[in-house]
C-alpha cells in the first residue's frame, strides 16, 4: 500500500502548494508512527492525512495549511471529520510530541550552500530522486544526510556538472546508495513523473528519462547485437523413404530418423536371433531368484552342557504349555 499512499500524498502536497520539506517530514512521521503502531489497511490513508496535517502545521505557511474539510474531500468522504482530529492526536501521542526531524531538504540546502552558486536544475533533480527513493523501503533506514548527498552526486552526474573537492562535506556520498538510486531511475511513479515534468521544476523527469535511454543504448552497443535464431521451416525435398541398409550393417541416422538394420534371412551366421560374432548379451542386473532347495536338517543332538529348554540353531521353536 505504500506506493499508492505516496501517490496520494504527492498529489495532495502539490495541490496545496506546500514546501518540499513538508513532504519529507510527512513521510518521516508516517514511518515513525507505523514502526510503533499496527495500522489497519482501511486506516492507512487516514494516518497519511494526519501526518500531512501535522507536518504542514509545523513548518509551512499558515495560509497553506489544509483544513480537515479539504482533507475529507480529497479522501472522497471516506472518513468523518472527527476521525482526522482523533488520528492527529493519536499520532502526536505515539511520537511523544516529537515532530521536528532533520529532513533531506535541510541537508540538501547545506550541501548547495557549500558550492557558492545556486544550481536550480540540480536542486530540482535531487528532489526528484529523493522523492523517488521514498517509494522503496530499502531507503527508509538510510540517513537523510547520506541520501541527500548521494542524490546530489547522482544529479550532477546526470547533468554533467563538475564535482566539488572530495574534502567537502557535500561530496561525501555513498557509492552503494548511488547505485541503488540509479537502478530505480527507469521506473518512476506516473504521478511523480507528471509532477517533475512541468517547466516549473525544470522538466527534470524528461532529462532523467533521456539519460536512462542513452545509457541503455550504450549498454546494447557494448554487449553487441544478438544473432537471431532462424529456424528452417522449408518443406523437405521429395518424399523421403526409409533407406535400405546393406547386410550386416549397423543403424544409420538418415533424414533425422534412426533406421534399424535389416536382419538377413536364411543366413547360417545367425542362429537363435543372435550373430555368432556379436557381443554376447550382458548378464542381468539382478541375479535370478534361485529355485527353492529342500533343506535337509541334521538330527537334533542335544548337548549335555545345555539346558533342555535352551535355544539351539537347529531346534524348531516349540511352545511350553
Amino acid at each position: 500500500m505504500r506506493p499508492y499512499l505516496l501517490d496520494f500524498l504527492i498529489e495532495a502536497h502539490a495541490a496545496f502548494q506546500l514546501l518540499p520539506e513538508t513532504l519529507f517530514l510527512t513521510i518521516n512521521l508516517l514511518d515513525r508512527y507505523c514502526s510503533r503502531r499496527v495500522v489497519y489497511k482501511r486506516h492507512y490513508q487516514l494516518v497519511g492525512c494526519a501526518a500531512l496535517l501535522i507536518a504542514s502545521k509545523y513548518g509551512d505557511k499558515k495560509e497553506r495549511v489544509p483544513t480537515v474539510r479539504e482533507l475529507r474531500s480529497m479522501c472522497c468522504a471516506l472518513y468523518d471529520e472527527e476521525m482526522f482530529i482523533q488520528m492527529e492526536w493519536h499520532v502526536l501521542q505515539t511520537l511523544n510530541w516529537v515532530i521536528g526531524h532533520p529532513t533531506i531538504d535541510s541537508f540538501l540546502q547545506i550541501a548547495l550552500e557549500e558550492d557558492g552558486h545556486a544550481d536550480i536544475e540540480a536542486q530540482h533533480m535531487t528532489w526528484y530522486i529523493c522523492e523517488l527513493a521514498l517509494f522503496h523501503k530499502e531507503f527508509v533506514s538510510v540517513r537523510p544526510s547520506v541520501l541527500a548527498r548521494s542524490a546530489l552526486a547522482l544529479s550532477r552526474c546526470i547533468l554533467g556538472r563538475q564535482h566539488t573537492q572530495q574534502t567537502d562535506w557535500s561530496n561525501r556520498y555513498d557509492a552503494t546508495v548511488i547505485l541503488n538510486l540509479a537502478n530505480y531511475l527507469s521506473s518512476p511513479s506516473q504521478v511523480l513523473a507528471r509532477k517533475y515534468g512541468s517547466n516549473q521544476l525544470s522538466s527534470v523527469a524528461s532529462t532523467v528519462a533521456y539519460f536512462v535511454q542513452q545509457q541503455n543504448q550504450k549498454t546494447t552497443i557494448v554487449a553487441g547485437p544478438t544473432r537471431p535464431i532462424v529456424e528452417d521451416h522449408s518443406p523437405p525435398i521429395g518424399n523421403p523413404q526409409t533407406p535400405q541398409k546393406p547386410q550386416y550393417g549397423a543403424a544409420v541416422m538418415t533424414n533425422g530418423c534412426l533406421t534399424p538394420p535389416i536382419t538377413p534371412e536364411n543366413d547360417q551366421s545367425f542362429q537363435n536371433g543372435f550373430a555368432k560374432s556379436a557381443i554376447p548379451p550382458l548378464p542381468p542386473r539382478f541375479p535370478p531368484t534361485p529355485s527353492p532347495i529342500t533343506r535337509v536338517e541334521p538330527p537334533m543332538v542335544p548337548s549335555p552342557y545345555e539346558h533342555p529348554n535352551a535355544y539351539h540353531p537347529y531346534m524348531r521353536p516349540h511352545f511350553v504349555q
